[in-house]
């Protein structure tokens, strides 16, 4: 049986909950709106929307005003999203596949930093200067390692998304982003509070560290 998402066709995997989906996509996010949280889950946004009303009547979500608008977790919603994950893992059998594609992404992500710094600043007579991007050759070859990196997380994505349904949208979002800076659009290089490639490989990371039940600071240490 094959599964259309993003556009691709794939062999069905261990299908996520809806309501899963946004808890975890906010909890990735920090604080989003429903078209975000659509782009990022695989969701039409009457699904998302539906989805986080429920999750505000539970006392999971909240939504914020002001200057930093959009659908927060509140602490419960962290503490069940924590839980959540970690069952789904068990649930499909896959802590051993997560594991696995978690150790390969970690091999990968000491050089989309470096990539990701590379476009954002650069070494000019032995001093760290903002990469003001007229340098067409610096630029194109710094581009070019980011095209080689995701070839190479490609592989981690399908991994996981064999696994896991839920992580299929990373391939779909990792790739794009990489096409739109091929494409001249640098802000989705490495540009923040936008879906650009650190942005989701920021989130995947993440997203593996919470299912696996892992702290940044052990991760760091080990």
């Amino acid at each position: 049986m094959l599964q259309e998402r993003a556009g691709t066709l794939r062999p069905v995997s261990y299908p996520s909950d809806p309501r899963l989906l946004v808890l975890h996509g906010l909890r990735l996010k920090g604080v989003a709106d429903v078209a975000a949280l659509a782009g990022a889950t695989g969701l039409d946004g009457d699904r998302v929307a539906g989805e986080l009303a429920a999750l505000a009547e539970a006392g999971l979500a909240i939504e914020r005003t002001g200057a930093l608008a959009g659908w927060a977790l509140t602490p419960a919603g962290r503490a069940e999203d924590q839980r959540a994950v970690r069952d789904e893992v068990d649930a499909a059998g896959a802590r051993a596949t997560v594991t696995g594609a978690y150790e390969r992404f970690r091999a990968l992500n000491a050089g989309v930093l470096d990539a990701c710094s590379r476009w954002q600043v650069r070494n000019v007579g032995g001093r760290v200067v903002r990469n003001d991007h007229r340098d067409k050759a610096y630029d194109g070859a710094v581009v070019a390692d980011l095209a080689r990196l995701n070839e190479q997380a490609e592989a981690v994505v399908e991994q996981l998304a064999g696994a896991l349904d839920r992580y299929a949208t990373y391939g779909y979002q990792l790739r794009r982003a990489v096409e739109k800076v091929e494409a001249g659009e640098g802000d989705w290089f490495a540009k923040p509070t936008f879906p650009s490639f650190h942005s989701v490989w920021f989130e995947l990371h993440e997203d593996l560290l919470t299912t696996l039940g892992i702290e940044r600071s052990d991760e760091a240490a080990s």
